[in-house]
């Protein structure tokens, strides 16, 4: 009996430590971003595609020490990829002889930083394409499937006017990236004679039309300009940031390499 009631402690024991493990490993699934749920009408089409589209530039620069320690200083929050680029390729060298040196070096009036605040999908963003077939005379289904009949661009954009728009733009794509987990551009390409397997049916005495479209993300959110100041005092540097202002700023940003079709009969 008592060999019994060891072995059910035993049993419960472990059976209350594999609980917080389990939920751990719960939380942790839940916290790993899942991306946006995309419809069964839109496709791949990376490997179909005739025009090779380049691989989204979405630069994750890891700032240098120097460049770390100046980024921290920093009560703004600095996030521009060109600007950390600057710093990184910038230089300090401590000297005995800096003792009681002051200087202020004006770096410009930059974007500094973008929250995004909402990213919404709209899977027919721009039509790229129409097969048509008319079965009106026909006894039986004719079957449908997409060709690009000619090579379309596709081409998103910012909502409003700003400075370093490219900068801006870099920012943008990369937030809602994050959120989508779907390659983006700002400009995209289907390449002309680019096919998809998938086959829809025209029944007799109907016109069947089949509609592809390019998809694309509005990112909405807030972007932070300010000027930058590069602070220097004996050998100590720093960031100050002054004349910060706020502006609301959205964008279309086309989804790389998908299409969304949809297919209609008509009598």
């Amino acid at each position: 009996m008592k060999r019994h009631l060891i072995i059910l402690k035993v049993f419960i024991l472990l059976v209350f430590l594999s609980i917080p493990a389990t939920e751990t490993a719960a939380k942790k699934e839940n916290s790993k971003p899942k991306g946006l749920e995309v419809p069964s009408s839109v496709v791949n089409i990376s490997k179909e595609n005739t025009f090779a589209n380049p691989t989204p530039d979405l630069p994750r620069l890891q700032p240098s020490n120097f460049a770390k320690e100046l980024l921290e200083s920093s009560k703004i929050k600095i996030e521009n990829p060109k600007l950390i680029r600057m710093l990184n390729e910038s230089a300090a060298t401590k000297s005995p002889f800096s003792f009681g040196a002051r200087a202020t070096i004006f770096l410009g009036e930059w974007p500094l930083n973008y929250k995004s605040e909402e990213t919404a999908p709209n899977w027919q963003y721009q039509k790229v394409n129409t097969n048509f077939y008319d079965n009106r005379g026909g006894t039986g289904n004719y079957q449908i499937h997409y060709v690009q009949e000619a090579q379309k661009i596709i081409k998103g954009g910012l909502t409003a006017k700003v400075v370093q728009a490219e900068d801006v733009q870099k920012m943008m794509q990369q937030k809602a990236y994050e959120k989508v987990r779907l390659p983006l551009a700002f400009e995209t390409a289907v390449g002309g004679g680019t096919k998809h397997h998938q086959v829809y049916n025209i029944p007799p005495t109907r016109t069947g039309y089949l509609y592809a479209y390019a998809p694309a993300v509005h990112e909405k959110g807030s972007l932070t300009f300010g000027e930058v100041y590069l602070v220097m005092k004996g050998s100590k540097y720093r960031i100050i940031v002054k004349n910060v202002t706020s502006q609301e700023i959205g964008a279309w940003i086309p989804i790389l390499d998908h299409l969304s079709f949809s297919f209609e009969a008509r009598q």
